[in-house]
């Protein structure tokens, strides 16, 4: 029951955005003020399941219920904010506090869950996963992200992986742009694979391109300039988000070359992983990342804490904060990636 506090994210930022004025900014302040506060506070769990735990939660249904919760979630809180702004007057400090907290709903409760949803098994469960990346723009992640980031992760050749001493505005730089430009090489190159022709049902990222636009135009057709640049910049926050929590996540670890030119096989030390319970819960354990790149077909209920994996010291909320402030992230966090990965 503890993972029905991740509805506590977007309950927070649609208070904020009802009661408008300065209330705009409650989910900002809940996500990154309060939370953080409570991540100091609470005690870390480093506690795994055992054996018996891990049978019965892995096969209780729902777990899974409270990841497709998340659907009507992000689109109705899409829906409902694009009806005030199309009707209401709002000053220009309120639209910012009104796109920040609805771009907090789409980062934590839109890509989060769908990146857990598109790694599991079922076609439905990976349609449900697409379709949450949509109001941030960010189809393309599903491609990426499973056939490039898993397989290159803590590499040269991943754009998702940040260097050590690469701050996060160089970073943003680097993932946006090249992760895009992967998702595409990935797949014409499977296109090629499978003899498919750019415009086969196959091809993952034209069908993605266009139902991004088809999406921008129809909110554009019913809630005209206001709620296209409502949906813009909410999106774009949202996928501000994924990629501070991809910097965080990764920062400064690098997988061993081998003389044969490939490289160590990816584990438990090559991602950066966090106890703090309040970041577990909020985002579905993808704090315990160090385990989902180990086994990426975990389900997020049993993933394991590894004594190896480098740990954070602070939770993922607070560190997405102070990432925003280079000196100081360098300053907590470099001495904490191993020597031999510099």
């Amino acid at each position: 029951m503890k993972y029905l506090l991740a509805y506590t994210l977007p309950i927070a930022s649609l208070l904020g955005i009802y009661f408008g004025k300065s209330w705009s900014y409650l989910g900002v302040v809940y996500a990154f003020i309060l939370i953080p506060i409570l991540e100091i506070t609470l005690p870390k769990d480093s506690r795994n399941l055992n054996k018996e735990e891990i049978r019965n939660k892995n096969n209780k249904w729902f777990f899974d219920f409270l990841l497709y919760l998340n659907i009507p979630i992000v689109f109705g809180s899409l829906w409902y904010t694009l009806q005030l702004v199309a009707h209401s007057y709002k000053e220009i400090y309120e639209w910012l506090g009104i796109i920040l907290s609805l771009g907090i709903i789409f980062g934590a409760n839109g890509i989060n869950v769908a990146h857990e949803l598109g790694h599991r098994k079922k076609k439905w469960e990976r349609m449900f996963g697409k379709i949450l990346l949509i109001p941030s723009f960010y189809m393309h992640f599903y491609v990426e992200h499973n056939l490039g980031h898993h397989v290159h992760v803590a590499t040269p050749e991943d754009p998702s992986t940040a260097k050590y001493n690469q701050n996060l505005y160089a970073f943003w730089y680097q993932t946006i742009l090249g992760t895009y430009k992967k998702a595409w090489q990935i797949q014409l190159k499977l296109n090629k694979v499978n003899n498919s022709s750019f415009f086969s049902i196959q091809n993952d990222m034209f069908w993605f391109t266009l139902i991004q636009i088809s999406y921008l135009m129809l909110i554009y057709f019913i809630f005209h300039t206001n709620g296209l640049l409502l949906a813009i910049t909410s999106g774009i926050v949202g996928f501000l988000l994924l990629e501070t929590i991809n910097y965080i996540e990764h920062y400064g670890l690098k997988r061993e070359q081998l003389p044969s030119g490939r490289y160590e096989r990816v584990s438990e030390k090559h991602s950066w992983n966090s106890n703090h319970i309040m970041g577990r819960i909020l985002l579905y354990e993808l704090t315990r990342h160090s385990d989902h790149h180990y086994k990426a077909s975990k389900k997020y209920q049993i993933l394991e804490y590894h004594h190896e994996s480098p740990q954070m010291p602070f939770g993922y909320p607070t560190s997405m904060v102070i990432a925003l402030l280079p000196p100081l992230w360098f300053r907590i966090m470099n001495k904490r990636v191993p020597e031999t990965m510099k």
